[in-house]
């Protein structure tokens, strides 16, 4: 989608991507096929390009340290570093005064024992890397014996934060350009199943200053970390009205997909104006609207009948080109434009009740 705005807009693009045939070399002028560790295709693929961006956390440093030293990064490696490490993350969070839940670091059994003692429980236990959509936790919902649950772990170094009971999830996606202008899209509601996003609801159904809260909390994050590009900041809403930052994403944010369809300015182009030193777009959103994910489960009987989502004159279908549909994995999505969030929503229940038919 990234690539679909820079088309757009008049650039060529090249694609670094370890595996052959990803849905953005699908579209670009170049596609690079190496491992992370080839330095000598890196070192080409810098020179093809005038700046180079990411789109997912789990690129090595190194990676990003050496493409720098030809052209542009950005964000910058430090803020993928941050950012693709929980406890790196959380501490960041922590030493800047950004509300989250409350957490320890462990690294043993023992630890683990002290962690709970001080967090308590119910608690979660999350790997410090490569951990998304729920992958890489264990909730803990009283005391137990830490030398079983960290061998059930499988002993990595880990985060324990306390469990949160929230009343509900809500994203924000700030852009901040070269010159540090700053524009947030609107806040998205997100509903999850299996801890996968199932639904973004825009505008959020919350009172206007939360959703003000949301959009500082996530500008001062994306001036914290000097981001160029783009930030995509979850928060779990509490019980009490409390926002509380969960987790943050230096690229553009499933949820924000709905913005493609629905902005004046969509948070793909948003993220190439903002690498490439153009003035940022307005983040208008043009109507109420419902993203909804699909993921590859509705593919267990074959390609499903897109006709039931085409035949919805409101509907909007994205498909990634990925080449494989697995149960749990983002294969697309559809979003929903309509009059009221209530007619969007019904429009998507009656498309997922016929596809999962």
């Amino acid at each position: 989608m990234l690539a679909i705005a820079a088309r757009r807009m008049g650039y060529r693009v090249h694609a670094f991507e370890p595996q052959p045939d990803c849905p953005a070399g699908q579209i670009c002028d170049l596609e690079v096929n190496a491992p992370w560790e080839d330095s000598a295709a890196l070192e080409k693929f810098a020179a093809g390009v005038d700046v180079v961006s990411f789109e997912f956390e789990n690129i090595p440093l190194s990676v990003a340290e050496r493409v720098a030293r030809m052209r542009p990064v950005r964000p910058r490696g430090e803020v993928l570093h941050i950012c693709q490490h929980r406890e790196r993350e959380k501490k960041f969070l922590q030493a800047n005064g950004f509300p989250c839940a409350p957490f320890c670091v462990v690294d043993s059994a023992e630890s683990l024992a002290t962690a709970i003692s001080e967090i308590g429980t119910p608690a979660v236990l999350k790997t410090a890397e490569f951990g998304y959509d729920g992958k890489g936790q264990l909730k803990i919902p009283e005391p137990s014996d830490s030398k079983s649950l960290w061998g059930k772990f499988g002993g990595q170094r880990a985060v324990l934060e306390k469990w949160i009971p929230f009343e509900a999830e809500l994203s924000v996606v700030c852009a901040r350009g070269l010159n540090g202008e700053l524009v947030a899209f609107p806040p998205s509601e997100n509903i999850h199943k299996n801890h996968i996003l199932d639904l973004s609801i825009v505008p959020a159904r919350f009172d206007p200053s939360i959703l003000q809260e949301a959009e500082r909390i996530a500008g001062d994050i994306a001036r914290a970390l000097d981001v160029v590009g783009l930030i995509g900041v979850e928060f779990f809403l509490t019980r009490e009205g409390k926002l509380l930052v969960n987790e943050l994403a230096p690229r553009p944010h499933n949820s924000g997909h709905f913005t493609f369809d629905a902005c004046v300015t969509s948070q793909f182009e948003q993220q190439l104006r903002a690498v490439c030193g153009l003035p940022l777009g307005s983040p208008e959103l043009l109507r109420p609207v419902v993203m909804w994910n699909l993921l590859g489960d509705l593919w267990k009987n074959g390609e499903p009948d897109w006709s039931i989502v085409l035949s919805q004159p409101n509907a909007k279908l994205h498909l990634y080109g990925k080449s494989e549909a697995r149960p749990g994995r983002k294969m697309g999505h559809v979003c929903v434009l309509a009059d009221s969030t209530a007619d969007a929503l019904s429009c998507v229940e009656k498309m997922r009740q016929a596809l999962e038919a």
